[in-house]
């Protein structure tokens, strides 16, 4: 057998060549490559599952935004293609003159600005009496807490009517003032029950009496810890009675008589149902355009539902998650 003998290049010392050959030697071993995972194909029963639910859902979608586009979209088309039925989609006709006229109408601007103050202000008090009817309802010390709890429950279950409610809020000297739309609103047993559930699973009883122990008293514990933790729930309510406030337009029909303190959605009712407007409601339009007048109702009412929906479109994206968080809440009681 013939054995071929590697020579080394004159001038490498041999010690040299021994010491490369042992450290490529204590080299790790290359890590093998992982073929890449092969993409499962879904069963033919899953897939169909995803095209029937992207369907539904797409028809709930549509059916949520084609309203709202088509509003917007008659609300600024003229009222002829309104009332010819040509708006379908895209607005005909481009013009933005009953917005002109809603933002030049004393009374509409002052049904607006009711309308802002009955939801902030409401929203406030609501608030504010939910959280502390809520709280102590939360706490398993306080003494009478579930007959308290029931006579809460008993007006959702009993309502008065209409005429004992007008009947107390005559007798209370309300008639004709902004506090009889804040007031009879001002707190709801189903926001008082989401808030207690919220405490109860959110403020446990080891934090009270770790609060206790550090010498902190019932109300020094309610405003340094629990009032702080209840930002989620703080959100929750306020939008729930603002929009409640906002949309209300049936306390105010039966308890005011001055069109200056009506909300903007009772301003909103009187052109929907009464199928005209007066001319002091539209600033500059005459009695005598009637023309004109009929022409401009038919863009003025879509441009009222615009005005009106706005603010709670604005501000839902901003609260969504305290919202989506309330409704999971609420689920539980």
């Amino acid at each position: 057998m013939n054995v071929q003998r590697r020579t080394l290049p004159e001038g490498v010392p041999v010690a040299l060549t021994v010491a490369r050959s042992a450290t490529r030697s204590r080299r790790p071993p290359k890590t093998p490559r992982i073929p890449k995972a092969r993409r499962i194909k879904d069963p033919a029963v899953d897939r169909g599952y995803q095209v029937v639910n992207y369907c539904v859902l797409g028809f709930f979608t549509v059916a949520v935004l084609y309203p709202l586009i088509y509003v917007f979209s008659s609300s600024v088309s003229s009222g002829y293609a309104i009332a010819s039925g040509k708006v379908v989609l895209w607005p005909v006709g481009l013009n933005f003159e009953a917005y002109k006229t809603i933002f030049s109408s004393p009374h509409i601007l002052i049904g607006l600005g009711n309308s802002i103050f009955y939801a902030v202000v409401g929203a406030m008090i609501g608030t504010a009496l939910t959280i502390l009817a809520a709280y102590p309802l939360s706490r398993k010390d306080l003494y009478g807490r579930r007959p308290l709890m029931f006579f809460l429950l008993i007006p959702t279950l009993f309502s008065a009517g209409i005429i004992p409610n007008y009947v107390v809020v005559q007798q209370l000297g309300l008639l004709n003032t902004r506090w009889a739309i804040v007031l009879p609103a001002a707190m709801t047993v189903f926001n008082v029950i989401i808030t207690r559930t919220f405490y109860q699973l959110n403020i446990p009883d080891e934090l009270l009496e770790a609060g206790k122990v550090d010498g902190a008293s019932n109300l020094r514990f309610f405003l340094s810890i629990a009032l702080p933790l209840s930002k989620p729930i703080i959100a929750v309510n306020m939008l729930f009675y603002a929009v409640g406030q906002w949309n209300s337009w049936f306390s105010a029909m039966i308890y005011l008589t001055n069109t200056d303190l009506y909300p903007l959605q009772l301003v909103l009712r009187e052109v929907l149902t009464l199928g005209s407007v007066n001319p002091d409601q539209v600033g500059s339009m005459s009695a005598a355009e009637f023309a004109h007048r009929q022409d401009l109702f038919n863009k003025l009412r879509y441009a009222l539902i615009v005005v009106a929906m706005l603010p709670p479109l604005i501000a839902y994206p901003f609260v969504q998650r305290h919202f989506v968080k309330g409704a999971l809440i609420g689920s539980l009681k």
